[in-house]
């Protein structure tokens, strides 16, 4: 049975409740990773050993388009998938390819004030979002 957060989501967002759908979004909920489509088939194949990786595909095409989970790309053009709605940026560790949230309000205005002045002709800023590429030193974690 999937857990009531999971229903609330989707029939918040008009989607039908379905086995796969809830299944997907409980494992992109469960993991602080930024999973690929990849890592959460693998997770789904626990319980749903023959779900096609074109069924994960088109769910999270659907979750992106109903502004569920966003897009995070990484340096080698992985894509990953994040559920975090709260505006945030991304450390990106380029030793172990993890990603982190960043929360920085004060970059947050610095972003938004720089592009306020900046007024970039005939382009309307939707959103800012920053990757910061790097690793940890001396394997400080």
């Amino acid at each position: 049975m999937a857990n009531k957060t999971v229903i609330k989501i989707l029939t918040e967002n008009g989607l039908k409740v379905t086995p796969q759908r809830t299944a997907v979004l409980e494992v992109i909920l469960g993991l602080d990773n930024h999973p690929t489509a990849e890592n959460i088939a693998e997770y789904l194949r626990l319980n749903f050993p023959h779900i096609p990786i074109g069924t994960v595909y088109r769910i999270l095409e659907t979750f992106i388009s109903k502004g569920i989970i966003k897009r995070v790309n990484t340096k080698d053009d992985i894509i990953r998938f994040d559920p975090v709605k709260e505006n945030h940026h991304h450390l990106y560790h380029s030793d172990s390819e993890r990603i982190q949230d960043l929360y920085d309000d004060e970059l947050n205005k610095l972003l938004e004030n720089y592009f306020k002045k900046k007024k970039i002709p005939d382009f309307s800023i939707e959103e800012i979002k920053v990757q910061v590429t790097g690793k940890y030193i001396n394997n400080k974690k």
